[in-house]
């Protein structure tokens, strides 16, 4: 979940700065004065739409690492090092990916992800707390299920959709924030400071309720990076890790989203559904049990 809303909050932040710089450079007056042409201003919406998903893509590996406080693993110096970067190593080979960083965060709760915006240099971690409180194979399962992240493409693919996302949101924002400059404020131009504000806050609320689109494929490859666990580990294996999961996190606050899916209770169903990047562990563990 962490690694999800760094990209996501990476993604506002660099939309807002595009905005900004846009406005500065006269950019943004220019398809204002131009408000009929809208192929000119979804082309706009497209070059910043994708230039901020794709920057956020460049950028996760080295924001998840410092966000997070990743140890990469340059040489092993322990047999638990050793085990881990094998184990990383042989599920790279077997998914023919190319072999990724691996990496150990300070967390007392079992974590691990996956990031990165190619296949063949990708990063894997995982916490402290994982490496204690679960055995050798529960911990191989998980590591399957973040390699098949990775061999699956889905930070590529979750860039995409991001992008698609952003293009909406820039285009519609600009339409509202000219709207609302000339019709509330008066400003027949359409280019006032109203409308910069405008555009901000328009671009900031459906940034975050398009949001639920990206976490709507977050949690699909939720289901299909399980079942690519239990190919890598073994079925009894993934169910295992994610029983263990479900178990080192009750009883569960009902406003806590954890890192690897964890979710129970009212969090689980409801408005607050559509903004969860994990589906809670009842159900995924639920649908390995139900796979052949």
């Amino acid at each position: 979940m962490k690694r999800i809303l760094l990209f996501l909050a990476t993604n506002l932040a660099v939309l807002v700065v595009l905005t900004i710089i846009a406005r500065v450079t006269g950019l943004d007056a220019y398809l204002a004065r131009a408000g009929s042409s809208l192929g000119a201003l979804l082309v706009f919406a497209a070059f910043f739409g994708f230039g901020g998903a794709f920057i956020s893509l460049a950028t996760s590996k080295w924001m998840a690492k410092r966000a997070m406080g990743v140890q990469v693993i340059e040489q092993p110096t322990s047999p638990a090092e050793q085990w881990l970067v094998s184990t990383v190593r042989a599920h790279a080979q077997a998914s023919g990916v190319g072999m990724p960083e691996v990496g150990i965060f300070q967390s007392p709760e079992p974590n691990a992800f996956a990031t990165g915006a190619r296949r063949d240099h990708a990063l894997v971690a995982v916490s402290t707390g994982l490496l204690q409180r679960m055995s050798q194979e529960e911990i191989r399962a998980v590591l399957g299920h973040e390699i098949t992240h990775v061999a699956n493409g889905d930070m590529v693919t979750l860039t995409l959709i991001q992008g698609v996302v952003n293009t909406f949101v820039i285009f519609l924002s600009r339409i509202i924030g000219n709207v609302v400059d000339r019709t509330v404020f008066g400003n027949r131009e359409g280019r006032g400071i109203a409308y910069l504000a405008t555009v901000i806050v328009a671009q900031l609320v459906l940034g975050i309720l398009a949001s639920m689109i990206v976490m709507a494929f977050s949690r699909w490859r939720e289901f299909r990076a399980d079942r690519g666990g239990a190919s890598l580990a073994g079925k009894d294996s993934m169910i295992a890790a994610l029983e263990r999961l479900k178990a080192a996190h009750e009883p569960l606050p009902s406003t806590q989203f954890a890192a690897f899916g964890i979710a129970s209770g009212p969090v689980a169903g409801g408005l607050k559904r559509l903004f969860m990047s994990h589906p809670p562990l009842d159900e995924r563990i639920a649908a390995l049990r139900a796979a052949p």
